[in-house]
């Protein structure tokens, strides 16, 4: 099956628990239509460059799928419904890169910067 890269910007006036109901309901969806979730992470509430919706800042989230076609066009359907959801971003890719992403690294870079202080 292909592989697809996910990102999703969800509305800032939501809870953290909130953002990550979006998405386990959103990867529920993949699994009912055939596909997997290879990994999921929770980015966080961070700025946008530019308001979306009224919005400066949004809860950010990174999902990697190894899905058919179908599952990923039901479930950005979906996502373009849901009035929580205001972007979202899906990549095929050949392959998934191991560990976690850039944005996670960096969160753990920040980590260890502080910790030498």
């Amino acid at each position: 099956m292909p592989l697809y890269e996910h990102v999703m910007i969800a509305r800032q006036d939501l809870s953290n628990t909130q953002a990550e109901s979006l998405v386990e309901h959103f990867s529920t969806v993949l699994s009912d239509n055939g596909g997997t979730v290879v990994n999921s992470e929770y980015w966080g509430v961070k700025t946008m460059a530019y308001k979306i919706n009224k919005n400066r800042k949004g809860h950010y989230a990174f999902l990697k799928t190894d899905s058919p076609a179908p599952a990923i066009q039901e479930m950005e359907r979906l996502m373009r419904l849901h009035e929580d959801v205001m972007r979202v971003l899906t990549i095929k890719v050949d392959e998934h890169a191991e560990g976690p992403s850039i944005q996670m690294q960096k969160r753990d870079e920040r980590g260890d910067r502080r910790e030498r202080r």
